[in-house]
């Protein structure tokens, strides 16, 4: 709901602007209150916000604006254009390429939804036509590769595991190396679930990473962890080369605007 609320509140605040009989710094200064307020409260980082209302605050300069000016719809697009950068980091998002095995590995917290989001991302590519197919090197988590082959039994996705073997890198290695032989276009390896504190799982992640050769790793970001977001994806993205981020739970927690603070 976070982002049903967070907008409802910032059109809320711009909807001022259009209210106003005059466009003058009082006005100005009590929108851009609203709008920090209300991404305040979805817990984003306040550096962020500060540095959202210094932005809009330099880029609107209403005495140097010429009277004939639409000074509501300039605000409106300096504030637009501030949110924008807040989501979009300007990084091209990684995409697959046809005729060739792309390897997509994902990592996370325990807890985060990594496995319902590895079979969510396997159907979606396999509905587009893709070779689809994935494999559970959680050996850390009971239950995992019971989960996982469920909701790949249930999609018809192809998938490899192992309930004797304990050695993530092992079934990592030989599930990749299967479907490659059989020539699939996705393959996605579902890990662990682990904690920056975790050192010992942290090295198994980097030994994943190095025996499987990753075309792109994908962070799964639990949205309801709030501003702890930040400390977490720095400690994964300094271990491994994430180059994905997909952010789970936004729909049920007012604390994801943590999320855009990582």
């Amino acid at each position: 709901m976070v982002l049903a609320d967070l907008g409802r509140k910032i059109t809320s605040a711009l909807r001022s602007l259009s209210n106003a009989t005059i466009i003058n710094e009082e006005v100005l200064n009590a929108m851009l209150k609203e709008v920090c307020t209300a991404l305040l409260e979805a817990d984003v980082n306040i550096k962020l916000v500060k540095q959202l209302r210094e932005n809009v605050k330099s880029a609107i300069d209403l005495e140097e604006m010429a009277s004939g000016l639409n000074k509501r719809k300039m605000i409106q697009h300096a504030v637009f254009k501030e949110l924008v950068k807040l989501v979009d980091p300007g990084v091209k998002a990684w995409t697959p390429t046809k005729g060739k095995q792309n390897i997509i590995m994902f990592v996370g917290l325990q807890g985060s939804g990594k496995t319902t989001t590895c079979s969510k991302l396997a159907y979606f590519y396999q509905r587009k036509g893709w070779k689809t197919c994935l494999i559970c090197a959680d050996t850390y988590r009971a239950g995992a590769f019971d989960q996982l082959k469920q909701n790949a039994t249930k999609a018809r996705i192809p998938f490899y595991g192992s309930y004797t073997e304990m050695d993530p890198v092992i079934i990592a290695s030989e599930g990749v190396e299967k479907f490659k032989n059989e020539n699939f276009e996705i393959i996605i390896v579902d890990t662990s679930g682990r904690h920056k504190q975790e050192d010992s799982l942290f090295e198994e992640m980097l030994q994943v990473a190095n025996a499987i050769q990753p075309d792109n790793i994908v962070y799964v970001m639990d949205a309801s962890i709030g501003q702890a977001c930040e400390a977490q994806a720095k400690a994964f993205k300094d271990k491994v080369d994430v180059a994905s981020v997909i952010v789970t739970k936004l729909d049920g927690h007012a604390k994801g605007g943590g999320a855009l603070s990582a």
